[in-house]
């Protein structure tokens, strides 16, 4: 059984050919600037790599020149070998709990919430609609950021503001990386042959989130009613006082919208560093004396651990903390940080085991009060896995 899995974004279509029989990948790409100039594919299978730069006017452009490229290559023989696509849907609101086979009530739907993430839905709508042209017989499946949040309690999920803006409004925490955290919890159930583990997943890129989970469902996560809420992230500054919002208005003559942009898009560790939204050149800079770069790698570790901190309360001591994504997966130095800082609880790190980056590895001291692990995630298997289950 082959199926592609899909992240679309305005811009982009992200795809992961599989071999599901075997859990393989057998082609794996990006098309990248559709319907802006200089548009161009890049494709990888085989150990080889083609790029080139080709005219996308838009998705449907890109989905024709993907799937004529999966037959030239000899990638695949037919389109009939593919038997189903899987799409990362970023917002379900509370509707969707968890993935669902793509109908049009999926599609109006996804619409119909775009206010919630509107860089998002819209263009997993427009890679929706692209492959449901060229491939309209083959099912498709949305996979959601948000549905693996949907087991929180009201206590979790609902905010102290007024009752009203979440019946009317659907002011309420979503949480996002949802597939990703997921993946790691099912990973880590498995290495460790337990289904009842108490587990604190930390999803820590560019963009980051922590969870908490318990017997494989989330209790509770960083991320809120947008992904703005939460850790510090590589341009996003996660929690902070409301009022800052009004102030900076006032004191600088912007707009809300225009402050917004600035938390999401100028401020986390870019912001506070002023040098770079790449843990990896702050750590450069820290290395060098570069006294800013310290304040923002300490500020950065100090909010993931003071969640994990949190849910370790939350769920009366953890089994296993898990560390992924780009930054949790590949900085030896965060992770060392953050579980120095979590000491007081009696979470300890083998030094020698912490020389990893990007490989499932235990990294916890033998004496540690719970272990540590960094587990690679793979959000497309994920996809690809919910793909074949519904379309079998």
């Amino acid at each position: 059984m082959k199926i592609i899995a899909i992240n679309a974004g305005s811009s982009s279509l992200k795809f992961t050919l599989f071999n599901m029989d075997n859990k393989s990948v057998i082609a794996n790409g990006l098309f990248e600037r559709i319907g802006i100039e200089g548009s161009n594919y890049t494709i990888k299978y085989n150990g080889e790599k083609i790029k080139e730069e080709i005219t996308l006017n838009d998705h449907v452009d890109a989905v024709k020149i993907l799937l004529d490229k999966l037959l030239s290559l000899n990638i695949i023989n037919s389109l009939d070998e593919i038997d189903g696509v899987g799409h990362r849907l970023v917002h379900g609101k509370d509707k969707y709990k968890e993935s669902c086979l793509i109908t049009n009530e999926v599609i109006e739907d996804l619409i119909a919430f775009k206010d919630f993430a509107p860089l998002h839905n819209p263009a997993n709508v427009l890679g929706i609609k692209a492959f449901k042209e060229v491939l309209p017989h083959v099912p498709m499946v949305g996979v959601f950021d948000t549905a693996f949040h949907q087991t929180m309690s009201e206590e979790a999920y609902l905010y102290p503001v007024p009752y009203s803006w979440y019946k009317e409004h659907g002011v309420r925490k979503y949480g996002f990386h949802g597939t990703s955290h997921r993946y790691i919890a099912k990973t880590i159930s498995e290495v460790l042959n337990n289904d009842h583990l108490k587990i604190i997943s930390c999803h820590v890129g560019n963009g980051g989130s922590i969870t908490a989970i318990k017997d494989g469902k989330c209790v509770d996560t960083s991320m809120g009613f947008t992904p703005l809420a939460g850790i510090m992230m590589g341009t996003r500054s996660g929690d902070i006082d409301p009022s800052i919002i009004t102030y900076i208005m006032e004191q600088e003559g912007l707009n809300a919208k225009e402050v917004i942009d600035i938390l999401n898009k100028k401020s986390g560790l870019l912001g506070l560093s002023e040098i770079s939204s790449d843990m990896r050149d702050v750590i450069a800079k820290m290395e060098e004396g570069n006294e800013q770069a310290k304040l923002a790698f300490d500020k950065y570790a100090r909010t993931v651990t003071n969640y994990i901190a949190s849910y370790y309360v939350l769920l009366d001591k953890a089994d296993v903390i898990c560390f992924t994504a780009g930054l949790g997966e590949n900085s030896v130095p965060f992770r060392k940080k953050v579980c120095e800082n979590l000491r007081a609880l009696g979470i300890k790190i083998d030094d020698n085991a912490n020389q990893v980056m990007g490989e499932l590895k235990k990294i916890s001291a033998d004496d540690s009060s719970c272990l540590v692990y960094v587990v690679p995630t793979d959000e497309e298997l994920m996809i690809a896995l919910d793909t074949m289950k519904l379309i079998h």
